[in-house]
């Protein structure tokens, strides 16, 4: 009996002894899931049981952020609009050959807070929604609590956070990527990037520190250019935060007091801009600036060359000094709107960031930080570098790429 006793310890033990590595690995799955308290943009606190693992994005326009935060995004994606197929066909093509399963990723809407389905979302159950105030159907200022959408989200369960790279870029950038990244457990990789970012705006801000008011020239930014009628520009926030950022002053600020709005020839005319930059996604087959994923720069130059001739633009004094540029649009809803300060910057202020290269940044973000590297040309001058000089008339000289 005693032995009998004996062997069946021996069995319990070794029985213990083979559990012990799954026990241990659930108390470190435990450890790991304590509820996180992020902050979102409208001073919310929103808590998660565990780091997100199920995110539906309301607009997919925020996957290029989710791709900075995160080494594989599309594992984090239960839902999104079709915004990057419809808007931002060539982005999603790459990142869809990077990430073959983003074409089982299921819709929820459209790109506007009409198309959104709460319905279709809470059926994917996803444990993170993640939206801005304005797809929310909030104004500025307006409480959360008033947004029908985030209460039907949230009475079901699902916690929301609100971010925004659009409506107050400059304010709202690092606390949206802080509180994205803490809700999806990549905290570290968050802040390395956070400090990239700021070290770069930092330096653009610090060399014009002592910038005198009459020294900022007139810009003009064509939004969308030649897949629009002539001319769509910025008005209050967004792109015009980011041109004041550079030292510049946008044309349209005086004119229209919504984020967007039309400029006519005339008003263009008389404002006679010193910088000329036009913007565009490329997912305009033959329409607007050909710019972004897949485009090589010399399409990129001639689609430029065409819509500024097409606009009757070409007596503007910053296309006939050479100082007209081309850049990707979608920079200004996404932290790496630091390319696009840097290169206004750039174009704005040659003598002052004559060694500061935008595309060296962009390059460094690629190997850095983004899961779908952004590969084609984001950034083009009227005119190609001359032989002589390295430079395009009207812009500052090329230097090796800078340490960051």
């Amino acid at each position: 009996m005693k032995t009998l006793s004996s062997f069946l310890n021996c069995l319990n033990v070794l029985a213990f002894l083979r559990a012990l590595p799954l026990a241990l690995a659930c108390l470190a799955g435990a450890a790991t899931a304590a509820p996180i308290q992020v902050t979102d943009v409208l001073g919310r606190q929103v808590t998660l049981p565990a780091p997100a693992h199920r995110v539906v994005l309301a607009q997919a326009r925020h996957f290029q952020v989710l791709s900075l935060l995160a080494p594989d995004p599309a594992a984090l994606l239960a839902g999104w609009s079709d915004e990057l197929r419809t808007s931002f066909a060539p982005d999603y093509q790459a990142a869809l050959k990077r990430f073959p399963s983003l074409a089982q990723v299921p819709v929820v809407g459209r790109h506007t807070p009409d198309s959104f389905s709460v319905e279709s979302t809470l059926a994917l159950r996803p444990d993170l929604v993640v939206m801005t105030a304005s797809f929310a159907g909030l104004a500025p200022g307006q409480a959360a609590g008033e947004s029908p959408l985030i209460g039907s989200l949230e009475a079901a369960g699902v916690p929301v956070i609100v971010i925004d790279f659009f409506i107050q870029p400059m304010e709202n950038t690092v606390p949206s990527l802080r509180a994205l990244g803490q809700a999806i457990g990549q905290p570290e990789r968050t802040e390395a990037f956070i400090a990239f970012y700021q070290k770069h705006m930092h330096a653009v801000a610090e060399r014009l520190a002592d910038l005198p008011a009459d020294q900022r020239p007139p810009v003009f930014v064509h939004a969308h250019a030649g897949a629009l009628d002539c001319c769509s520009s910025p008005g209050t926030g967004t792109f015009n935060d980011m041109i004041t950022y550079a030292g510049g002053r946008n044309i349209g600020a005086d004119v229209l007091k919504s984020a967007t709005g039309k400029l006519n020839f005339e008003y263009i005319n008389a404002r006679a801009p010193q910088v000329y930059v036009a913007t565009g996604t490329g997912s305009q087959s033959g329409k607007g600036l050909a710019i972004g994923a897949g485009v090589d720069e010399a399409d990129a130059r001639a689609s430029l060359a065409r819509l500024i001739e097409s606009n009757r633009l070409g007596a503007l004094p910053a296309v006939r000094s050479g100082n007209s540029h081309g850049i990707w649009h979608a920079f200004n809803d996404s932290p790496l709107h630091v390319v696009f300060i840097e290169a206004l910057a750039h174009w704005i202020h040659p003598d002052r960031f004559a060694d500061v290269d935008p595309a060296a940044t962009l390059r460094e973000i690629n190997e850095r930080f983004l899961a779908v590297p952004l590969e084609g040309t984001y950034l083009v001058d009227l005119r190609a570098p001359s032989a002589e000089t390295g430079t395009a008339p009207g812009a500052a000289p090329r230097t090796p790429d800078p340490q960051s």
